[in-house]
């Protein structure tokens, strides 16, 4: 039968398992990526299983989230990373020399390969016909080790791409198109995957804005085919040796289809406070606003920034509001520099920052109270940005930039015929002299790893007890963030590192008492409605929760990263049934789950909750997989694997390691430096 690109890929790196959707798979890991603020974590996790060169064939590891260093823990976390790297044979990209998502792709997505990255956002190396996956950062440790990735077999989505965009309409419009019909559920546990003629209308920039935001959706990934614009993009980046054609069978079917007429397709633009609450830019204008923000790992490329800078050239932005632009990477900093985007950035008022992730996840630029910023970033999750009660909006660059000139939220058809970007430079500044190659295994053997006073393991992993038994910490709704329960921003981030110290946040947005609460009550348990750990792929959700003696989380429906997190820190995830369970809950009650363990060793779904103040006895359901089950019972994916857990029916000899070679075998090209 025709095979979808998604199948191709996935057959080609099978490691054990079937690939039947629903069921769970091995896959052989070819691209690893860590960034700082998930990264000393997953090193610490490293350490844990071994002390050696990693046995992943390419990882790198990015600074580019904890990089204001008000005080010692950010540099900390940096001395630590590098010589981690350098001792065990990853690459190190300095800071200031990019953001993870936009710099992977310029300089190490490759069609036809599978990376996993300890970043939601890690999809946006789908743009070149990848299969990207973000996962948490025990799961990044285990792949470095060598051991493949485990995933139930996503369904494949085939997203059907006809005719051209129109002026002023943009690829982001194209993904917030799909987050309006589907919203932020309407991707679990599945693949898109693109097609059809419009695609070769879309560049590698376009593409990589798509595949970023495809994990709002709750998505495992996204991908593009590997065709002519890809091998554009890499001609461009000096590895055209890397490129390969790929794509769907003709004819090839799918689950489920999306078409998308980008003729039809209008300026978009995602209201306070959800990337799902999607509307006509239109519907909206005329809003005041008093800051504008372009870049991030979304739409930080030379095109995103080129158009605002035509757009403001010889004006000013309005008065009473401030712009902020950040560029992907050092080359397009360098590329804006040469071109004179950057000056008419500059002339136009726009404050111009580093390449960092900087204000997407509240580290700096925070928007003052109360007040609507609008931003080309990929969420909006309430307090997100730093600000409380923020009420942020997500747009195209083309709409930012509108936006900046009138005040307003505005759209960009109104300002008529779109000018001419200045035109991209033939040949952009290639230089990977701040991605550090890992030291030679002589020296290697000789380097100390400091760890600072901010530096603390994570929290133990013991065997699951016998009945889970605890009160009721908290109740919650539908759609709690990652952010919600491990702060985004300068106050807390700093404590990635500290999992003792970052315990102290959980759900301080929602509710400040709850981390003394469950301190004082001894741990217990979470009850939550649908789409529970929504957003990042950050592990320090569930480690946090974890320091405080949360057991289990009871919620409706899990968002895919953070379930998989919760199973990986023995943290037992609860489906609850019907809306029984979750309407008796009532925080302070006394739960049970009497004989949880003998009934995950026996595969038993079904399971009851006694209520002691009440007597009752209420549904929930253990919807877990062979393999997961064996990780609670050891107490997580760590004390599993130490014990001598094995990836599910292995087909690659003894010790399910990828690559017992060489630790390095596609170092950055040397022959592209400048």
């Amino acid at each position: 039968m025709p095979d979808t690109l998604t199948t191709k890929i996935l057959r080609e790196h099978l490691a054990g398992g079937a690939l039947v959707p629903g069921e769970e798979v091995a896959l052989r890991v070819d691209q690893a990526l860590l960034q700082d603020a998930t990264g000393t974590m997953a090193g610490l996790q490293y350490l844990e299983l071994r002390d050696g060169p990693v046995r992943v064939p390419l990882a790198v590891q990015y600074v580019d989230h904890n990089v204001i260093q008000l005080d010692f823990k950010n540099p900390d976390d940096h001395r630590f990373l590098q010589a981690f790297c350098a001792k065990h044979g990853i690459y190190y990209s300095r800071p200031g020399n990019g953001i993870c998502h936009y710099l992977h792709v310029e300089r190490f997505a490759r069609p036809g390969q599978i990376l996993i990255g300890a970043d939601s956002h890690t999809t946006t190396s789908g743009a070149l016909g990848m299969l990207a996956i973000g996962a948490g950062g025990l799961d990044v440790a285990i792949a470095l080790a060598g051991l493949p990735f485990e995933l139930e077999t996503p369904r494949v989505v085939g997203v059907a791409l006809r005719g051209r965009l129109r002026p002023w309409v943009q690829p982001k419009d194209v993904i917030l198109e799909l987050l309006r019909r589907r919203g932020v559920r309407g991707g679990l546990g599945r693949v898109f995957e693109f097609f059809g003629e419009g695609v070769a209308t879309i560049d590698v920039t376009g593409r990589a804005t798509i595949c970023n935001m495809i994990a709002e959706l709750g998505a495992t990934t996204g991908v593009f085919p590997s065709d002519e614009r890809t091998r554009e993009w890499l001609r461009a980046q000096r590895r055209e040796d890397q490129w390969i054609p790929l794509a769907a069978d003709p004819g090839a079917t799918y689950e489920e289809v999306e078409e998308i007429d980008l003729d039809a397709l209008e300026p978009l633009i995602a209201k306070p406070s959800s990337p799902g609450n999607v509307v006509p830019v239109r519907e909206v204008a005329g809003t005041e606003v008093e800051q504008v923000c372009v870049g991030s790992s979304v739409n930080s490329g030379y095109e995103d920034l080129a158009i605002v800078a035509a757009v403001l050239r010889e004006r000013t932005i309005h008065p009473n509001l401030v712009l902020t632009v950040t560029p992907g990477s050092r080359q397009i900093l360098d590329t804006i520099a040469r071109s004179g985007v950057y000056g008419d950035l500059l002339r136009a008022g726009a404050r111009m920052l580093e390449p960092i992730c900087g204000p997407c996840v509240g580290m700096g630029q925070a928007p003052p109270s109360g007040v609507v910023s609008v931003r080309t970033f990929n969420r909006n999750f309430p307090g997100r940005s730093g600000t409380v009660n923020d009420q942020v909006y997500l747009c195209s660059p083309a709409t930012a930039a509108a936006t900046a000139l009138r005040g307003v939220i505005a759209d960009p058809r109104d300002l008529g015929e779109p000018p001419a970007p200045t035109p991209a430079l033939a040949d952009p500044a290639v230089d990977d002299r701040h991605i550090l190659a890992p030291a030679p295994p002589d020296q290697a053997a000789t380097i100390q790893i400091p760890r600072g006073p901010n530096i603390q393991p994570p929290p133990p992993q013991e065997p699951l007890p016998d009945s889970l038994v605890g009160r009721v910490l908290i109740h919650v709704g539908d759609d709690i963030s990652t952010g919600d329960l491990s702060p985004d921003g300068v106050e807390v981030m700093g404590y990635r590192s500290n999992v003792p110290a970052m315990s102290r946040y959980v759900f301080r947005r929602i509710d400040p008492e709850f981390a003394g609460r469950a301190r004082d009550w001894g741990g217990g348990f979470i009850v939550a409605g649908h789409n529970y750990g929504q957003g990042s792929s950050r592990e320090h959700a569930a480690l946090a929760p974890k320091q405080l003696d949360v057991r289990a989380v009871f919620a409706k429906s899990f968002a895919r990263i953070h379930r998989r997190n919760l199973i990986a820190q023995g943290i037992v995830p609860l489906a609850i049934v019907g809306e029984e369970a979750y309407e008796a809950a009532r925080e302070g009650d006394a739960w049970e789950v009497p004989g949880v363990r003998a009934a995950l060793a026996q595969g038993e779904r079904a399971l009851m909750v006694r209520i002691r103040e009440t007597g009752q006895e209420v549904p929930v359901e253990a919807n877990l997989s062979p393999r997961e089950r064996q990780v609670l019972l050891a107490g997580g994916l760590l004390a599993h694997v130490r014990a001598g857990g094995r990836p599910i029916s292995l087909s690659l000899g003894q010790s399910g390691a990828v690559d017992q070679g060489s630790p390095v075998t596609n170092p950055v090209p040397q022959e592209t430096t400048r």
